[in-house]
């Protein structure tokens, strides 16, 4: 789940053309002329007026390895916070159970008992023998789903978009872009223009596969 918070930019295009026109001697207090000069400046590759916008969300319900690889996009100085293995209780947590595993019974039948086994080992470590929380939490596994509170620019984001909307991308990743694609479309009609024209896989942008693996989406490029 993604929850878009408050203090993310509303008029993203907007802004950015404040920004390009404040050093440009342009008339900024006109807001349909901001919106058209970031709007130019965006299709003329001037991404640098991005780095204005701001996102702040929260997202939920994803497993702590897809977080993990969120932390490699480090681009744009974002921040974040993460929930915590000292301080919440982890003696029954939430989990991701992976497509091919949840279309196996058995497979998933195994899965369901090892994370119980795994709940109940905190619990009993905690109660039994008094292991302060924040050790029995090494037990947990990559797959526990887990929350974070991320602060980012929207160039950040909208290359993070062309790696991970890939088709070769880790699933769970590519679920999550669609998820911020989405919240994000419905926080204003700037951001629906920005997703629906910039947030897309890197063959969307280069015209061609540049995987060494092509899903077929986009032919390789020619010699």
């Amino acid at each position: 789940m993604i929850t878009i918070l408050k203090e993310t930019t509303k008029t993203p295009i907007t802004l950015m053309g404040e920004r390009a026109g404040i050093c440009w001697g342009a008339d900024t207090a006109n807001l349909e002329k901001n919106y058209k000069r970031g709007l130019d400046c965006i299709k003329s590759g001037h991404h640098r007026v991005m780095e204005y916008v701001n996102v702040e969300m929260i997202l939920e319900g994803y497993s702590a390895r897809v977080i993990r690889e969120w932390y490699t996009h480090i681009g744009g100085a974002p921040t974040r916070l993460q929930a915590s293995t000292r301080y919440i209780n982890y003696k029954d947590f939430p989990y991701t159970t992976p497509p091919s595993i949840e279309q196996n019974p058995e497979a998933a039948k195994l899965y369901r008992e090892t994370m119980e086994t795994i709940a109940k080992a905190c619990s009993r470590l905690e109660g039994e023998y008094g292991v302060p929380r924040e050790d029995a939490a090494m037990l947990l596994p990559l797959g526990m789903s887990t929350k974070i509170v991320d602060k980012r620019n929207v160039r950040s984001l909208i290359e993070m978009s062309h790696q991970r909307m890939c088709t070769r991308a880790y699933w769970e990743y590519r679920s999550l872009m669609q998820d911020i694609c989405r919240a994000l479309g419905e926080y204003s009609e700037e951001w629906e223009y920005l997703v629906k024209h910039y947030f897309v896989p890197k063959c969307e942008l280069a015209g061609y596969c540049t995987e060494k693996k092509t899903c077929g989406r986009k032919p390789y490029r020619e010699s």
